[in-house]
């Protein structure tokens, strides 16, 4: 820190900084975040995208039964996923819980035919 109008910097505070720095981090060491970054290859799941020291923020860790509190330690509940992937992946999983999948029994079969008249109208031009 550099000293502020001619006043030196206050090294309990400084201390009490870093401090809270490193503890911060330890937790987040402790975090499944943390932990399944070291556990896997930082690979997405589903389109094996690589991902580096440079851009693995935009790898997230996906619970695989949609429980953010369901952690165990061997990482069996997590899949490394990127971005677009994960982000997939939801949108699946609350289409699917709202009952707009492909199975759904409110989808009611298209009774509109756009080529219905194309028969006439290539007789015409004939």
């Amino acid at each position: 820190m550099a000293m502020i109008q001619g006043k030196k910097p206050d090294a309990a505070r400084l201390d009490k900084i870093v401090a809270d720095a490193r503890r911060a981090a330890d937790t987040r060491e402790l975090g499944y975040r943390e932990r399944s970054l070291k556990m896997y290859p930082w690979i997405c799941g589903r389109c094996t995208r690589e991902f580096t020291r440079a851009n693995v923020q935009q790898l997230t860790v996906h619970h695989r039964d949609h429980n953010h509190d369901n952690n165990p330690p061997d990482g069996s509940n997590w899949e490394l996923l990127c971005l677009y992937c994960h982000d997939n992946e939801h949108s699946r999983y609350l289409e699917a819980d709202r009952g707009h999948g492909l199975l759904a029994e409110s989808m009611q079969p298209a009774t509109h035919n756009p080529f219905a008249a194309l028969a006439g109208l290539i007789k015409k031009k004939d």
